[in-house]
């Protein structure tokens, strides 16, 4: 008997990042969860997945991350559907930035309640059938900024290193069910969210890459797809730096 076909939730799945991460997952043979606020962009996830994996099952949840209760609604569905979950990845995250002296508090808020909050609600949510399961695989994406810091950046980069706190927190107490908690932190990735930088800031963290070129898309979702899977059974607690050589 072939074993159960893996059940993966992505939150922030509507685009960039989160959308590539569905599509490597699918075409790695799960079915998928995709929660985000956008129903269309949501839809658009859906086709790119049917473009590499034509039979992999994708539901589409319209919801607001940032709400404990509507995440674990979300959690709630895809068990419904599927009645499994292996694999949940925390990536909803905006940037709201500017120089501390000038952080209006709900910039502060926006960038802990999307980044960070968001990840705890999915965490607490996924983690009672993974217990129940006993297995499961939790990655949170995370940046650089979480580890290095960055002027302009205070919020998010406090948003993105409590995340790698979690990670390793809730590794400690999953672990002994056998639930693996990773996080990824990428570095200049080419996103939505990055195309707007100015010319002289993506030349100085250009003249800081090792590789000396930004990231592409594929480039996170190989490494979350890779923490996802059997091969990495033996890997919890850890942040896997994807930054073309920035942080070393």
């Amino acid at each position: 008997m072939s074993p159960p076909q893996r059940v993966a939730l992505v939150t922030g799945a509507s685009r960039g990042i989160g959308r590539a991460i569905a599509v490597e997952l699918a075409r790695r043979g799960a079915a998928l969860v995709l929660i985000g606020r956008d129903g269309g962009a949501l839809e658009e996830s859906v086709a790119a997945i049917g473009r590499v994996a034509p039979e992999a099952p994708a539901m589409v949840i319209c919801a607001d991350v940032t709400d404990a209760a509507a995440v674990a609604g979300c959690v709630d569905q895809a068990m419904t559907r599927f009645g499994r979950l292996d694999v949940a990845v925390a990536n909803a995250g905006q940037a709201h930035d500017g120089l501390l002296m000038r952080l209006k508090p709900e910039a502060l808020e926006l960038n802990l309640a999307v980044n960070l909050k968001s990840a705890f609600y999915l965490c607490m949510a996924v983690s009672k059938p993974m217990m129940k399961q006993r297995s499961g695989s939790i990655v949170l994406v995370s940046s650089i900024v979480g580890l290095t810091g960055n002027a302009g950046q205070a919020a998010y980069a406090a948003s993105k290193a409590g995340m790698l706190g979690l990670t390793k927190s809730l590794a400690k107490e999953l672990g002994s069910r056998n639930i693996r908690v990773n996080a990824v932190a990428p570095g200049l990735i080419e996103t939505a969210m990055t195309k707007d930088m100015s010319q002289a800031a993506r030349e100085y963290i250009l003249k800081q890459t090792a590789l000396g070129r930004p990231g592409i898309l594929e480039d996170v979702s190989g490494a979350v797809a890779f923490l996802c899977s059997d091969d990495a059974g033996y890997i919890t607690g850890q942040t896997l730096v994807v930054d073309g050589g920035i942080v070393m």
